[in-house]
């Protein structure tokens, strides 16, 4: 299983329900990589889309404790041995988690591989994603430094090695 985010310098990822910056290199980014894939998410995350609505041309999986929740387009499941019942049904190298940051600690040990947008700033937030850098993974490919309206990131994938 895959995930994907953007960090700041910090490991940062948001606060107060929304992203830290809006970057257009990265929203393109997060489309190639997920587009026919499927995507796993909590409730709170989809809430911040556009009309609440699924992202368009992929799987979307919910994961919300709310057992009352429906969302026309996606898939609910209420536990994490739900998703993980239903993401067997696909193949691993096609599923992301992509947040917010309770779905991402709760997957966290299930990911293999990580696709991390690492902005060079740092902002005030209040949900944070694990330091792959601290934790030993390996980075095995960077982009080219990237850059919008002067905030300069770069796209990075790790991977686990091994270290359960």
């Amino acid at each position: 299983m895959n995930a994907i985010v953007v960090v700041d310098r910090n490991w940062a990822i948001g606060r107060d329900g929304n992203l830290l910056v809006h970057l257009p290199g990265d929203l393109k980014y997060f489309k190639e990589k997920t587009l026919g894939n499927v995507i796993v998410y909590g409730r709170k995350t989809i809430s911040t889309y556009p009309g609440g609505k699924p992202l368009p041309g992929r799987t979307n999986i919910i994961l919300t404790r709310d057992q009352a929740y429906e969302n026309e387009g996606c898939i609910i499941c209420h536990s994490k041995d739900e998703v993980l019942a239903e993401v067997a049904k696909y193949d691993e190298e096609k599923v992301f988690v992509c947040g917010g940051a309770e779905t991402y600690e709760l997957f966290f040990d299930d990911v293999d591989t990580f696709y991390v947008t690492k902005i060079d700033e740092e902002y005030e937030a209040d949900r944070f994603f694990p330091d792959l850098d601290a934790k030993g993974y390996q980075v095995t490919w960077e982009s080219e430094p990237q850059e919008h309206k002067g905030t300069k990131y770069r796209f990075l994938k790790y991977v686990r090695n091994d270290n359960r």
